[in-house]
């Protein structure tokens, strides 16, 4: 861990677009504030931690889960049948653009 010393108002840079400038010291607590390219995200580590746990429990999946949108998919190399088992209709073929006239 690299470890710096900064004062109020001096800023202190990670690669060519981030900046962290000390905002404000008071006791034991410091105000940082960041400039960032909109694409990198700043979290507090407490907010990153909740975060990163929700990821993983949203990216669980479980063979019961597996199972029950199995039963929902189609099988495989054939079109579902009509729900009151007639046969599928043909799409009818474009002709030319109808005038107006008959």
């Amino acid at each position: 861990m690299l470890t710096l010393t900064r004062s109020v108002g001096e800023t202190i840079r990670i690669g060519d677009d981030i900046e962290v400038h000390v905002v404000e010291v008071r006791g034991g607590t410091v105000r940082l504030g960041f400039t960032a390219p909109r694409e990198v995200t700043i979290h507090r580590e407490e907010v990153y931690r909740q975060i990163a746990e929700a990821n993983l429990l949203a990216a669980q999946v479980t063979a019961d889960t597996l199972g029950a949108l199995a039963a929902f998919a189609p099988s495989s190399g054939s079109a579902p049948a009509p729900a009151d088992g007639a046969a599928p209709r043909r799409a009818a073929r474009p002709g030319p653009p109808e005038t107006g006239r008959r």
